[in-house]
This record gives C-alpha cells, structure tokens and sequence, in this order.
C-alpha cells in the first residue's frame, strides 16, 4: 500500500523543521495505517528504536525519540487541521 504524498512530505517537512533527519522507509509489518489508507489519505511516522528491534519484547526507544515523534505527529495534525 503506497501512503498518501501529500501526508508523507508535510511529515518530512515538520521533521525538518524540528531539526530531526528523515528517510523514507518502507515497512514490512502490517499497520493499522495500510489498512486506512485505503479509504482515505495516511502515512506513518517512524522513531529509531536501539539495534533496529521493532515489533518485538526487545524493543527499546529512547524517550527523546518518542518525543521527537509525538512532536511531529503534533505538526502534521496541527497543519492538516488549518487546511
């Protein structure tokens, strides 16, 4: 499932501005939000968890990088809802 464009760059855009660095990356893991973006726009904002672990007991975040993502998530839905 390819994730809305629009959505996607806003992400990167409010990452930048933040000063976070970004990258595309594609999941392999079934989200709620593939599942969306077939009846409507969606994308998903992804945190470096340590070692790359996700999806797993041995998952780890640093509370900065939850930080960082919820304040994006905040961005995106900010700018969305002016629009």
């Amino acid at each position: 499932m390819t994730f809305d464009a629009g959505i996607v760059s806003l992400i990167e855009d409010c990452a930048v501005a933040n000063g976070f660095s970004c990258r595309r990356m594609t999941s392999g893991a079934g989200h709620d939000a593939q599942m969306i973006a077939r009846i409507a726009p969606s994308a998903m904002i992804f945190v470096p968890s340590r070692g790359g672990i996700s999806h797993n007991p041995a998952e780890f975040t640093a509370a900065g990088h939850l930080a960082a993502g919820a304040n994006i998530l905040l961005g995106v839905a900010a700018r969305l809802a002016a629009d």
